[in-house]
């Protein structure tokens, strides 16, 4: 179950100022030692400790090959690559530079085979995290008087994608 709060768009510039979206809650984060505990609860014969050494690897070999322009594709998870993001364009080809159009590198994730965004939306169910009321101010919804339920600090974000 995908748990969500509504929120509401507050930027002063934001054309969708005012309007209101769904917003994942994330309850819990698991890294690298707690996903191996996790998996080693699912009727396997190695420990923890061993699945956090192959998934330890296992990171450091997608880093390396990643920063070889190489993309890595985990079946039924992601196709992991890099993104270079740009500062602007440049008129020319022979304009171009680094320093002027390029801002720097992102990391990227692609769903792939089970886990695409058509499976997501045929399996995955939502529900609304907590109820308020609309208009009320709530704790900690700010000085803006909305009762947004939380922003995770998503400010730029676009709502629609």
């Amino acid at each position: 179950m995908i748990r969500y709060k509504k929120y509401q768009v507050t930027g002063e510039n934001s054309p969708l100022k005012g309007l209101w979206y769904a917003r994942p809650v994330i309850e819990d984060t698991y890294d690298t030692e707690k996903l191996a505990k996790h998996m080693s609860n699912h009727n396997t014969p190695y420990s923890a400790g061993v699945i956090k050494g192959v998934l330890a690897d296992m990171i450091s070999c997608i880093k390396e090959l990643i920063l070889d322009s190489k993309n890595v594709k985990l079946d039924d998870l992601a196709i992991f690559s890099v993104g270079i993001v740009s500062k602007k364009g440049a008129a020319s080809a022979a304009e171009f530079s680094l320093a002027n159009n390029v801002k720097g590198l992102k990391l990227r994730a692609r769903a792939t085979g089970e886990l695409s965004n058509a499976q997501i939306n045929l399996e995955g169910q939502l529900k609304e995290s907590s109820t308020y009321t609309v208009g009320e101010k709530t704790p900690g919804s700010g000085s803006g008087g909305s009762s947004s339920g939380g922003s995770d600090g998503d400010q730029g974000e676009n709502p629609l994608g």
